[in-house]
């Protein structure tokens, strides 16, 4: 069992950021900072105004976490700090924008520390106004948990990883859960499963949990060759419904993948790091989660290794990665071990650990653009922060974040950067069918007037200046929403997604070239049906119908799915694909003949017929293909060719010759 003492002595910060969370916990950063010049190729300070509002003591907490603050439904922000506090073993803090800092939880509070301790990555809000986390250590078995915490600080413990001898279910959570579509919580673990990863209790795992406690693990990392990977690094749900995520070692190249992984846990490897050859300039060791653009490519950063100061990369949801930036030139430090976040301008905002080459501190913030180009928004200098993380843009148009260790006690500071930029607002879950409720955080927000979701009028309801509700309307549209106040009128960053329905098709079968009638609801922005597999054309008819014809290569037995901007409807039951006799030849023959026989649909031709007597000898050669030899007491008439999606019969006769 890993005590908090433990946790605490095992490793030094650098041994944790090189190796990025390999080991369990940093030690502080000297506080002399060199500044650096900055190269030209580096765009010039922009006008704005930066304020260090909080510095962590220690009896508050220290060491606030690596990921970034999260906004609550009140309008403050709210993190965690990995030790310090009443029991250091760390806290869970709300601050203000003014900086005024209340710890509303220290964990380790309950005997043996079964409320856990150590939480090691930033809080995930929920729609019931709670917030969920993860810890690295503490709790009944001493591997972290998976926690749930009130804003007035009531916490309860969700999952306690390692039931068993190695951690089959995981150990140590390690980044921030994501709220899926479904409105259940994904995450990863930094070791455990049944995966190798030379003797460390596994690779770690990607799970699933309900709000209410339910945990299902759903892959085991570095099974096999570890070509997906060890030690993933968090996740981010994209908009076709899959989860993107990096792991910081492993792939082919024992450098650190990019992949992707399926609700249901099947993962697939995007990319291998390290692949283009000594001094890996593509990158090493990525050491956070992606952020998706508007482009719908995600972003994201290798934190490096001795000889690279790391890379921040785009990579396509198919896995064509672009370096867009090296850090390897030294202009604006190293080491990005964060997240990047999406501004509500369209560019990327993240933090770069330290300086280069002194590497003892301090770190800066940044703004990239999506095509690369670098824009250094603070260099910190030790006294108002060292050893920089991520960030979060609150509703307000401010960008607030934490840094490791600096500041007055060099345990920490709280950061807040304006530049003057225009307030947002920020949908808790960016998805949802009509007719659900999402929830709207903001500012003024008693003072809505209206609220529309790409331009379709919706009902609301008007709680505090800081939260309101929504309904989805009927024919909404995936896009932005708007809330109109008596002043002014709010967006949102991130395009809400309507997620399409699927109520039912007619008919239940039919063979190719037949038109397939589909009904559902908000289907208006349908961009593919696939039918038997295959991609079908299609008319949208109105946002409730689509009509579609089943295409060449269709397969029975399987569902019809409708993809939309706002995500994929499958159906319930599947499609009888009826197979289809287009022509053959020869058109007669004696007993004993072989006849090829062409159309559509015979892949698992179970029996050809001629005049009604079932040919012994027959092979399906394709799809649009089945030869047989006319049988024993045949007799002129149809050919009739039978597969699991029904018969198709010829419209003209065999005749059978003595």
């Amino acid at each position: 069992m890993k005590s908090i003492a433990d946790l605490r002595s095992s490793g030094g910060l650098q041994a944790r950021v090189t190796a990025i969370r390999k080991t369990l916990v940093r030690a502080a950063l000297k506080t002399a900072c060199v500044v650096l010049a900055f190269a030209a190729t580096v765009v010039a300070l922009p006008a704005q105004t930066f304020n260090s509002i909080f510095n962590f003591d220690g009896t508050n907490g220290e060491y606030p976490n690596s990921e970034a603050l999260v906004q609550g439904r009140d309008g403050n922000l709210y993190g965690t700090t990995e030790y310090g506090g009443k029991n250091s073993a760390g806290t869970v803090f709300k601050i203000t924008g003014a900086g005024v800092l209340t710890t509303i939880y220290n964990f380790c509070s309950l005997t043996s520390c079964s409320d856990s301790g150590v939480p090691a990555a930033s809080l995930t809000l929920g729609v019931n106004g709670n917030f969920y986390g993860v810890t690295l250590g503490g709790n009944v078995e001493g591997y972290g948990s998976v926690f749930e915490v009130t804003p007035a600080g009531v916490l309860k413990t969700l999952y306690s990883f390692c039931h068993s001898t190695n951690c089959p279910d995981g150990w140590g959570g390690n980044s921030a859960l994501v709220l899926g579509a479904d409105g259940n919580f994904y995450g990863t673990t930094k070791l455990g499963g049944v995966g190798g990863c030379g003797g460390c209790h596994g690779g770690g795992v990607a799970f699933k949990i309900t709000p209410a406690g339910v945990y299902t693990k759903i892959h085991d990392f570095c099974t096999g060759a570890c070509t997906d990977g060890t030690t993933p690094q968090g996740l981010v749900q994209g908009t076709d419904g899959n989860f993107y995520g990096t792991a910081i070692s492993g792939g082919a190249n024992s450098a650190g993948t990019v992949f992707k992984m399926t609700p249901a846990g099947v993962v697939t490897t995007l990319y291998a790091f390290c692949a283009k050859g000594a001094g890996c300039p593509d990158g090493i060791n990525p050491a956070a989660a992606l952020v998706q653009g508007n482009d719908g490519n995600f972003y994201g950063s290798t934190d490096g290794d001795d000889s690279n100061s790391g890379t921040i990369f785009k990579i396509t949801p198919t896995g064509a990665l672009t370096t867009l930036y090296s850090l390897n030139t030294g202009t604006i430090g190293a080491e990005p071990v964060a997240p990047l976040i999406l501004g509500n301008d369209g560019n990327f905002y993240g933090g770069i650990y330290r300086n280069y080459p002194d590497g003892n501190c301090c770190g800066y913030l940044f703004k990239m653009t999506p095509a690369g180009a670098v824009t250094v928004l603070h260099p910190f200098l030790g006294t108002d922060g060292n050893g920089v993380f991520g960030m979060v843009e609150a509703t307000g148009g401010s960008f607030y974040g934490v840094t490791y260790n600096g500041g007055s006690s060099n345990l920490g500071t709280v950061y807040r950067l304006a530049d003057g930029r225009a307030a947002f607002v920020r949908l808790v879950a960016n998805h949802g069918k009509v007719g659900s409720t999402v929830e709207i955080l903001g500012q003024g927000l008693t003072g809505a007037t209206g609220v529309s979701f790409d331009g379709v009028a919706a009902t609301f309801t008007n709680v505090d200046e800081t939260y309101m509700t929504a309904v989805v309307p009927t024919g909404a549209l995936t896009g932005t929403v708007t809330v109109t106040t008596f002043t002014g009128s709010y967006k949102s960053i991130l395009p809400f997604r309507v997620t399409p329905q699927f109520t039912s098709f007619t008919p239940s079968s039919g063979k190719v070239g037949s038109v397939v009638t589909i009904t559902g609801d908000s289907l208006k922005q349908t961009s593919k049906v696939t039918i038997g597999g295959k991609s079908a054309t299609f008319t949208v008819v109105s946002d409730t119908k689509v009509t579609a014809t089943i295409p060449v290569g269709a397969k029975t037995g399987q569902k019809i799915t409708v993809t939309t901007a706002g995500g994929t409807a499958t159906s319930t039951p599947t499609l009888a694909v009826v197979p289809s006799i287009t022509s053959f030849t020869p058109t007669s023959g004696p007993v004993g003949t072989s006849v090829k026989i062409t159309g559509n649909s015979f892949t698992g031709t179970t029996e050809v017929t001629f005049g009604g007597v079932a040919a012994t000898s027959r092979e399906v050669v394709s799809d649009t293909q089945v030869d047989a030899v006319v049988p024993t007491g045949a007799v002129t008439g149809t050919i009739a060719v039978t597969t699991p999606g029904g018969t198709g019969t010829s419209s003209t006769k065999f005749t059978v010759t003595e």
